[in-house]
């Protein structure tokens, strides 16, 4: 706020009083949106500011003047838009990336100590040949999770819940495998850009529309943790590190790798679906189960657009996948693998795939009806005309179900697919 205030006693003069004299232009103008520059005389316009007050907004209140009360709104809108400006403060140096260092450094440390104890005095059959985890990989599994959700809560990408869990869940997929991480990236900074797209016109379209698409902590946990399951048991029964897809040579880690392949590309392709395909494209979709009509926004409503999306969201995601494991798997290894680009196919199949079970989830087991306005809701109630579907499941369950579904569906599928590729 600014210090060099009018003195109280100049807001009991009248508004009729005040009204009467000459506004400065800038004062017009920034009661009409317009910007304020440095130069302009910022003393003479927050005096006048402060008259326009308590006696200004009694007076008004009193006579019922609906014109007076608008404009001395607009004037404290523009005295909101001075301060705003900070005309002379400068803004303190972010704490965040020290916070941040703080938090990363000790931490990793900490991991590799433990596990370097650890794997002294538990050597058996079963850890034996195993590589242990390097610094540097606990030092990543660290920063990457604390990089995403400090910058999330910047952004309101996250809440305080959100971004707690997404550490979670960003430590075991970046521990277990860096394509993991690479595909979690993917599907964070992707969807978090599809959500904030056409936010106009979804707020017409959805009653429970919320501003800037911030994620709890249960909408990571829906979207991230069957991928954040197949992690751990990746790690407990593969070991850490990247490893090409091999279904003959390496079942068990193409299987797993797979499945969060499908887990994170059908959260990724369900969004895009949802996100874009409603704001996108003119045509009314049609329901999934009935192929009738539906208004934008119902649960199982499929389009065109909407799967196209879906499918380049999980191919996105695929590439992230493919992209990391050439950069950080040894080239003798990848040459007596089978080819690995078809993973970013894989990608493209998951998100399409979990698009498709999740309409098939919303159409049959979330409720859609619609209400005077055309808005769409998921709850029944007075005014509400039903659409489709029975109140079994929220969002978030369907969310859930989805990429159970494409985590167990997406390896047997990649894995009867891949000789086909070589």
């Amino acid at each position: 706020m600014w210090k060099s205030r009018a003195p109280a006693t100049t807001a009991s003069y009248s508004y009729r009083e005040k009204k009467q004299e000459a506004l400065p232009k800038q004062v017009l103008d920034c009661g009409k949106g317009a910007s304020v520059k440095t130069s302009d005389n910022k003393n003479t316009i927050l005096t006048i500011l402060s008259t326009l007050n308590a006696q200004c907004i009694y007076n008004q209140w009193n006579s019922n003047n609906s014109s007076g009360l608008e404009q001395i709104l607009n004037f404290k809108k523009a005295e909101m838009k001075l301060d705003r400006v900070g005309i002379g403060e400068k803004r303190g140096p972010s704490v965040l990336p020290i916070l941040g260092a703080a938090i990363i450094f000790p931490l990793s440390v900490v991991f590799w100590v433990v596990n370097s104890v650890l794997e002294i005095i538990t050597t058996d059959d079963d850890t034996e040949g195993r590589e242990n985890v390097t610094l540097s990989r606990w030092l990543l599994s660290v920063a990457v999770p604390v990089s995403v959700a400090l910058y999330g809560l910047r952004r309101k990408s996250l809440s305080g819940s959100g971004a707690g869990l997404a550490l979670v869940v960003g430590f075991f997929l970046t521990v277990s495998s860096y394509c993991f991480s690479a595909c979690l990236l993917v599907f964070f900074l992707s969807s978090s850009r599809a959500t904030k797209f056409g936010q106009s016109k979804k707020r017409l379209l959805e009653h429970d529309f919320k501003e800037g698409g911030q994620r709890n902590w249960i909408q990571v946990l829906c979207n991230g943790g069957m991928a954040t399951e197949l992690a751990i048991m990746y790690v407990l029964d593969v070991g850490y590190g990247q490893y090409p897809i091999d279904f003959v040579g390496n079942y068990r880690a193409s299987w797993l790798a797979m499945g969060v392949l499908g887990a994170l590309s059908c959260g990724n392709g369900d969004t895009w679906a949802s996100e874009l395909g409603t704001v996108i494209g003119s045509a009314s979709p049609r329901l999934i189960t009935t192929f009738r009509k539906v208004p934008k926004g119902t649960n199982g409503g499929v389009s065109l657009p909407g799967l196209v999306f879906s499918g380049l969201g999980g191919v996105l995601v695929g590439l992230g996948y493919y992209l990391m494991l050439i950069l950080t798997t040894d080239g003798s290894l990848l040459k007596a693998s089978p080819p690995q680009w078809p993973i970013i196919i894989m990608g493209g199949v998951g998100g399409l795939l979990g698009s498709v079970i999740d309409s098939y989830l919303g159409a049959l087991f979330q409720f859609s009806g619609v209400d005077e306005k055309g808005v769409i809701s998921e709850v029944p109630g007075q005014n509400i005309r039903h659409i489709s579907g029975v109140p079994w499941l929220d969002n978030h369950s369907v969310n859930l179900l989805s990429t159970v579904f494409a985590g167990i569906l997406l390896p047997p599928i990649s894995a009867n697919l891949w000789s086909h590729f070589y």
